[in-house]
C-alpha cells in the first residue's frame, strides 16, 4: 500500500496571543491564530495583498512552549498537520472546523516590524 503525507508548514504572523487550556493528568493544549499574506497583481494590474487566517493548536509540551515563548505579532514558523473535525454548537448547528496540529514551532522575529 502507498503512503501518503499530510504535513504543513506555515511562517507568518500570530493574531493573539495563545489561549492556554490545562485539563487533568498534566494534558494541556494552546490555541491561536497565524495570519498568512499573499500579494499578487490583479487584472487591472494592481497589488493585491490577501490575508489568510490559519488555526492552530499545540498540545503537550509544544502548548507549554507556546505559553511561555509565543504572543502577539510574533514571526513565527510551524510544521504540523491538517486535521479536520465538526462538532455541534449550542443552537445545534453542526459546525465545521479546519486546525493546524503543531509539531514544531519557531519563532523567527521577536518584534513585528514597526512596531
Amino acid at each position: 500500500m502507498k503512503t501518503s503525507i499530510n504535513k504543513v508548514t506555515l511562517q507568518g504572523f500570530l493574531g493573539s496571543n495563545p489561549e492556554i487550556r490545562e485539563f487533568a493528568q498534566d494534558k494541556s493544549m494552546a490555541r491561536v491564530a497565524l495570519a498568512t499574506n499573499e500579494r499578487y497583481k490583479d487584472s487591472q494590474g494592481e497589488m493585491v495583498e490577501e490575508t489568510q487566517w490559519h488555526n492552530l493548536v499545540f498540545w503537550g509540551k509544544w502548548a507549554s512552549f507556546a505559553g511561555l515563548n509565543l504572543k502577539k505579532g510574533l514571526l513565527v514558523n510551524i510544521t504540523g498537520k491538517l486535521v479536520n473535525r465538526q462538532y455541534v454548537d449550542k443552537d445545534g448547528v453542526t459546525r465545521y472546523v479546519t486546525e493546524v496540529t503543531v509539531s514544531s514551532a519557531k519563532v523567527i522575529e521577536k518584534q513585528r516590524k514597526g512596531k
